[in-house]
């Protein structure tokens, strides 16, 4: 009764609120604390990603410039970004290829075993990456059971980390691939389309910004991986030592501007690269939409 009392008592003519509007004075819908949100979101964020990359450029900035310059110029550091962008960049376009390979197989085929192979792709993510360095040792290692002696190569260092990266483009690709539509496959290869043009046309397409997602995601995670190589490796200046064994050998040598100098290049080098490939693939997912 009272809301019909309320509603004859309305002014002729006056609109009705819209659904999902606010009347003057009514609590705040389901959305109404999307402030509250964000900003528990940012202050997270902030403790735990802000705030330890501010106090690395503090620490960086501790010795002015020029000490940053001679840190990120010196041989031994550039012979350490020579061998892990060269490394990493090999190790991610393996990735991509193979890893492309794999989504493939766990989406489009049934095989026994499945779902084994499905859950060892994040043993990865699970192992200890010392544990995944002593692996590879034990493998090849100077007692190699397949003969391979790969300790204190370039080939040993990007073994291991093809190790550790691999689950970045398989996860970040093989989502897409169940999401895609079937049928524009099967209508393509009705029309005489052959497998490749299927998977160059139609395909690869889709799959583009997923690809170069996992790509960055791989590229950035080898620039800095630590402990996969650190016996593999074994350091060896200008062949396998890697930037982050030399960020170490600063620190235990007390140069800790140096180090964090170090890592600062790392930091830029790998948001450049995350930037750039999803800018790429965000453009790319627009193209298909369009031509969709």
């Amino acid at each position: 009764m009272t809301s019909v009392a309320q509603t004859d008592a309305a002014e002729p003519g006056s609109a009705a609120p819209a659904p999902g509007d606010s009347a003057p004075g009514a609590r705040p819908g389901r959305y109404g604390s999307t402030s509250l949100r964000v900003g528990a979101a940012s202050i997270w964020l902030s403790v735990i990603v802000l705030l330890p990359l501010a106090a690395i450029l503090w620490q960086a900035a501790g010795g002015g410039w020029n000490a940053f310059w001679l840190a990120v110029t010196s041989n031994a550091a550039l012979e350490s970004f020579r061998v892990t962008l060269t490394i990493s960049a090999g190790v991610t376009v393996v990735n991509l290829v193979f890893g492309l390979i794999v989504a493939w197989v766990l989406t489009r085929d049934d095989f026994p075993g499945k779902r084994l192979v499905d859950s060892v792709i994040d043993l990865p993510f699970a192992l200890p990456t010392i544990v995944a360095s002593l692996v590879m040792l034990a493998l090849y290692g100077p007692a190699s059971p397949v003969g391979l002696h790969l300790q204190h190569t370039k080939w040993g260092v990007g073994v291991a980390l093809l190790f550790v990266t691999l689950p970045f483009v398989v996860r970040s690709v093989q989502p897409v691939l169940l999401e895609l539509d079937r049928d524009v496959e099967e209508a393509a290869a009705s029309l005489g389309a052959n497998t490749f043009t299927i998977l160059t046309k139609i395909i690869l397409p889709a799959l583009l910004p997923s690809l170069l997602s996992g790509a960055g995601l791989a590229f950035s995670r080898a620039i800095g991986e630590f402990g996969s190589v650190v016996l593999i490796g074994g350091a060896v200046p200008g062949e396998t030592e890697v930037s982050s064994q030399w960020i170490r050998t600063l620190i235990e040598n007390d140069d800790r501007t140096g180090a964090a100098a170090i890592s600062i290049v790392l930091l830029v080098i790998s948001f450049v690269v995350l930037f750039v490939l999803r800018a790429v693939g965000s453009r790319a997912a627009k193209r298909e939409e369009l031509s969709a």
